[in-house]
């Protein structure tokens, strides 16, 4: 069995999730999640794969704020991404929201690579 990561909750990017319709692995991956309001096939998009970063917004808040105030409003202190946009942009947020230090963006392919290193 392999050891969750802990305090974390999972960004369902629009490529693997809603178009490959790739839900269950990257949880299994991080094991114990505390989920979005909007998750799995209703998650929402952080922005980028419609190029929302190179683009000013009119009305509203941006995508990506939005997006990171609700994985912040997990509580969690670890946001798990699956691509590479992402993580740019949820990461910004991040950066933007001025949320706490010790939040950290990782990508689930990251979270992979380190349980390799570890034998885990």
């Amino acid at each position: 069995p392999v050891e969750p990561v802990s305090d974390v909750t999972y960004h369902d990017p629009c490529y693997l999730g809603r178009h490959n319709r790739v839900f269950d692995a990257p949880r299994e991956l991080l094991g114990e999640i505390t989920e979005m309001p909007r998750n799995r096939e209703r998650s929402f998009c952080c922005g980028a794969g419609g190029a929302r970063m190179w683009m000013e917004e009119k009305i509203g808040k941006r995508i990506n704020i939005e997006r990171t105030e609700e994985a912040l409003s997990t509580g969690a202190k670890t946001i798990a991404v699956g691509c590479p946009f992402c993580a740019t942009m949820i990461g910004d947020g991040v950066t933007t929201q001025g949320a706490p230090e010790d939040v950290q963006v990782v990508d689930v392919a990251t979270v992979l690579l380190q349980r390799l290193d570890l034998g885990v």
